[in-house]
C-alpha cells in the first residue's frame, strides 16, 4: 500500500465518520459503488480526481482535505465513552474531534512565538479521590491554581481554553452535552453539543473538566464524584453560602432565578448544591424537585434562558496568523474547517 492512498483512504473515512453517513450512503451521493468506496478507504484503490471531486462535494470537504498528508502525525484519541451516545454518533464525534486537534495542531505550529498555553493541573498525588468532598477539595484547589477567585464565571469555555483545553461544538445528540478525549499529542479535548441551554452546557462541560481531573479509587461512584466536582467548580461553598446562608428551611423560586442568571448555573443546580453543602435538608430538597416536576420545568426551566457558549480560540489563533501575512484566506478557511467562500471580510465584521 502506497502511502498516499493510505492518507486518502483514512481521509475518506474521517470525513465520512464526521459527516455520519455509511459506505452506502457516500456512494449513492458520489455515484460510486459501496465497495468502491470500501477499497479506498482501506488503501486497496485509489480514487481518480473526478471521482475524488464527488467524494469531497458528497462529504462536504475540499478536495485538499482528502490528500492532504498528516504533517504532525494523526492525532492518537482516547475516547471516555458517553453511555448514551450511539455508536453512529461516537464515530461521527470522534472524526470531528480528530479533525479539530489536527487543524490546532496545524494552526499553533504557525504561531511566532508558540504560544500554545499549557495545562496546569495538580499533581497526581493530590488528585486521588475516595469520596465526594474530595472532589469538592480538588475543585476549589484547582479554582485557586487558576486564580479564578470564588465568584461566577463569566464564559466556562473561554476560561477552559485559556488553560489549554480544547473544546470542539459537536451534535452530540439530544441527552449528551459534552465528552472528554484525552490525546498525547495535543492534551485533553472536550466536545461540546451547541444545542444545550448555556446553564446545562456548562455543567456538562465542568463535568467532563473533573473526569480530567479526578483520579478515582475503585469504589467511588466516578460520574458522582464528578457531578460534585462541577457543581463546586461553578459554585464555590464560599458563594453558596454567601447567597444562600448556611443553613435555609426553604429557598424561594425567586431566589433560584436570580441565581441562576448571576452564575449561569440552572435552578436545579443550586438545588444540589445546597444540598451537598447541607444548607438545605433532603426533604426540602424533595419538596423544590417535586414542585419542578409538578410543573414541567425539569427539562426547561422557566424565565430568561443562557445561552450556549461557543468554543473560540482556534479561530482567534487563525485571523492572528491571517493579519501577520502568514497563511492564505485560503489556508485560513482550510484551518476554520469552513470554505473559502465563507470566510468573512473585515468588512462585513460586526463590532457592535
Amino acid at each position: 500500500m502506497e502511502e498516499r492512498d493510505r492518507v486518502v483512504g483514512k481521509r475518506i473515512k474521517q470525513a465520512r465518520w464526521r459527516a455520519g453517513v455509511s459506505q452506502r450512503g457516500l456512494g449513492a451521493k458520489a455515484k460510486v459503488s459501496a465497495q468502491a468506496v470500501s477499497k479506498y478507504e482501506r488503501g486497496l484503490d485509489v480514487p481518480s480526481s473526478d471521482v475524488l471531486i464527488r467524494l469531497a462535494r458528497a462529504l462536504e470537504v475540499r478536495p485538499e482535505f482528502l490528500t492532504r498528508p498528516d504533517a504532525l502525525g494523526a492525532p492518537a484519541l482516547a475516547f471516555r465513552s458517553c453511555r448514551k451516545l450511539s455508536k453512529k454518533t461516537q464515530r461521527k464525534a470522534e472524526a470531528q474531534v480528530a479533525d479539530l486537534v489536527e487543524r490546532y495542531q496545524q494552526a499553533q505550529a504557525l504561531l511566532i512565538p508558540d504560544e500554545t498555553p499549557s495545562l496546569d493541573l495538580p499533581d497526581k498525588a493530590v488528585r486521588k479521590v475516595r469520596e465526594p468532598n474530595d472532589a469538592e477539595r480538588l475543585a476549589e484547589d484547582l479554582r485557586s491554581r487558576w486564580k479564578l477567585g470564588t465568584g461566577p464565571l463569566e464564559n466556562l469555555v473561554e476560561t477552559l481554553e485559556d488553560k489549554g483545553i480544547k473544546l470542539e461544538s459537536v451534535d452530540l445528540g439530544d441527552d449528551v452535552d459534552a465528552c472528554l478525549f484525552q490525546s498525547d499529542d495535543a492534551g485533553p479535548v472536550i466536545a461540546v453539543s451547541p444545542n444545550s441551554p448555556g446553564d446545562r452546557q456548562r455543567f456538562s462541560v465542568a463535568r467532563e473538566l473533573g473526569h480530567l481531573v479526578l483520579l478515582p479509587t475503585a469504589s467511588l461512584d466516578i460520574e458522582k464524584a464528578a457531578n460534585r466536582f462541577a457543581g463546586a467548580f461553578l459554585v464555590p461553598k464560599e458563594s453558596a453560602h454567601r447567597e444562600l446562608g448556611q443553613k435555609r428551611s426553604r429557598v424561594s423560586l425567586q431566589e433560584l432565578a436570580y441565581l441562576k442568571q448571576k452564575y449561569k448555573v440552572s435552578m436545579q443546580s443550586w438545588i444540589y448544591r445546597a444540598l451537598d453543602l447541607h444548607i438545605l435538608s433532603p426533604p426540602a430538597a424533595r419538596r423544590l424537585f417535586s414542585l419542578f416536576r409538578a410543573r414541567g420545568w425539569r427539562e426547561k426551566e422557566p424565565g430568561t434562558q443562557i445561552p450556549p457558549e461557543r468554543p473560540r480560540r482556534l479561530e482567534l489563533i487563525v485571523w492572528r496568523l491571517l493579519a501577520d501575512d502568514l497563511i492564505s484566506r485560503s489556508r485560513a478557511a482550510e484551518l476554520l474547517g469552513i470554505r473559502a467562500s465563507e470566510l468573512p471580510s473585515d468588512k462585513a465584521v460586526s463590532y457592535a
